[in-house]
């Protein structure tokens, strides 16, 4: 992969672009960027490592669907999110010709990603970066998802095998909503964090 014309690419679709050779130089970027706003999380192994959640609300009002009072549900949680001024995120999947591709199970991870914030920063490694499309839906459904179902538990034929998606119609599937980005959304911010070590999946 050529990163600068990848990067080029995304910029072309409308969003800003920042890289960062680690994670932790990643995470001080967004702690300096962030600062006195309402944040919500998308769920998302790369964003837990990166421990940006402990790190923002020192200084922001910030809320996480996996972050939340014993008495409260996800699924309350997860809805404040919809109305918060900046949103974090990751991504399953994204192409060298600057779609991005994410696949969720409830909808609200990809829901929140496309309407009402001021900004949105998608932060990925560059690993999850594949030439086309149709193999970034590829890596989406095969090895992002078998990873994420394991990751919560779920007891899908993917988890279980961890091979890759058998479109299965297991109560725990996560392959319920596919949102492909196939360019910036209208009237809103959005800015990919690129981070050159491997996180998340």
């Amino acid at each position: 992969m050529d990163l600068q014309t990848t990067m080029e690419a995304f910029r072309k679709k409308g969003y800003q672009v920042s890289y960062f050779p680690t994670a932790q130089e990643a995470a001080d970027y967004l702690d300096r960027e962030i600062d006195g706003k309402t944040v919500g999380f998308g769920d998302s192994e790369t964003l837990l490592d990166m421990k940006l959640y402990e790190r923002l609300e020192k200084h922001n009002q910030v809320t996480h669907p996996m972050k939340r009072p014993a008495d409260m549900t996800f699924d309350e949680k997860a809805k404040e999110s919809y109305f918060t001024e900046v949103l974090l995120l990751s991504v399953n999947g994204a192409s060298e010709t600057g779609e991005l591709v994410n696949l969720d199970g409830l909808g609200n991870r990809v829901g929140t990603s496309l309407f009402g914030h001021e900004k949105v920063y998608f932060v990925f490694s560059t690993n999850k970066i594949e030439p086309t499309l149709e193999k970034a839906i590829w890596r989406t459904r095969n090895i992002a998802a078998p990873k994420n179902a394991k990751r919560k538990g779920y007891t899908t034929p993917c988890a279980l095998k961890g091979d890759r998606c058998y479109d299965c119609n297991h109560p725990d599937r996560i392959c319920n909503g596919l949102v492909i980005h196939l360019h910036k959304m209208k009237r809103m911010d959005t800015e990919l964090v690129l981070i050159g070590e491997p996180m998340g999946f």
